[in-house]
């Protein structure tokens, strides 16, 4: 630092006030610090800054699967979050074979240079309904599910079901079938529940689930089985792959969309990749939710005095092509 200081021609506080991004110092000094500091190639000790200031300004996301559409947007919407405000991100895997609850992922970033943890939950943990965050270690779940201790935050899963069926019941369709996700995925778990209620509300039992794996193929084999249901006229994915396969299996099948079976899916992830693409679906806004939940984290640890837990759910928006039928026409 004072060779920094030597060649700049300023203070050593000068030039750690400029390390640690002080705003007390002037632009052009500022700018000629960092010019020198570049050009000796001077890196600053995050981990000094740290115990001088009490924190790194860095977060930790931990997820199941990252290459997952939603996980992927979602922490697209973490990192420009915490870019802009120059906070960094290390990520860490609940892989298979590891010991899988809230309190063995927070031990873990508790051993690297972190302020907080924004914990996807593609799936329930064990301790969700009793983990309680270490003091200092700010803790935010990207999930429906509730929680009495620490902040969540996620799409509105159960909402957007019960839109797509009374969307469907309010056109003429009797009952509406319901292809879902993974048995161990909350965000179906949740899509399935407003999807059962919503027919209940209107008088409707709910017919057998079927169950698909999110993926095309297992839509494609639900078609295939659904398009010999009698009366089946209505069928909602729980997302998009799994409803462009069920359309594809109801045409295997012989049926037409829409004209004999209408089709909903969930995320609108296919309008960039399937042309004259005629799926209706819910478009979920993943980037929005990995955004807010960054703020989230951010304001907590800025402001640990103000913090308590908090829960969001931000709602999903039906985009409507032309693969529903309305009956009532």
């Amino acid at each position: 630092m004072q060779d920094i200081a030597r060649e700049a021609g300023v203070s050593s506080k000068t030039v750690s006030r400029v390390s640690n991004g002080s705003d007390s110092v002037r632009p052009a000094t500022r700018d000629m610090v960092l010019a020198v500091m570049d050009r000796l190639g001077y890196r600053p000790n995050f981990a000094a800054r740290a115990l001088k200031r009490g924190r790194f300004k860095a977060i930790g996301v931990a997820m199941f699967d990252i290459v997952a559409t939603g996980n992927l947007l979602t922490l697209e919407g973490i990192t420009k979050a915490a870019s802009d405000l120059d906070y960094a991100v290390t990520i860490t895997m609940m892989g298979k074979g590891q010991q899988r609850s809230l309190a063995a992922v927070v031990e873990r970033m508790k051993n690297l240079p972190v302020d907080g943890v924004i914990v996807i939950l593609e799936q329930m943990l064990p301790d969700v309904g009793t983990f309680v965050p270490p003091a200092g270690m700010e803790v935010l779940l990207v999930t429906s599910a509730q929680s009495t201790t620490m902040s969540t935050i996620d799409e509105d899963q159960y909402g957007c079901s019960t839109m797509v069926t009374n969307y469907f019941l309010d056109r003429g369709h009797r009952t509406v079938h319901f292809v879902s996700g993974p048995e161990e995925s909350l965000d179906s778990h949740f899509r399935e529940q407003g999807w059962i209620d919503a027919l209940a509300r209107r008088g409707v039992v709910a017919p057998p689930v079927i169950r698909g794996d999110w993926s095309a193929d297992s839509g494609f084999n639900a078609g295939l089985e659904l398009a010999h249901v009698k009366d089946c006229t209505a069928i909602y994915a729980a997302n998009d792959n799994e409803a462009y396969g069920v359309m594809q299996g109801l045409a295997a099948a012989g049926k037409r969309v829409p004209d004999d079976v209408s089709v909903i899916g969930v995320d609108d992830v296919l309008r960039n990749l399937i042309p004259r693409l005629t799926l209706t679906s819910v478009k979920m806004n993943f980037g929005a939710v990995g955004r807010r939940a960054f703020r989230m984290v951010a304001r907590a640890i800025e402001d640990p005095q103000r913090s308590r837990p908090t829960r969001e759910l931000i709602p999903g928006v039906l985009v409507e092509r032309s693969s529903v039928r309305d009956l009532t026409r």
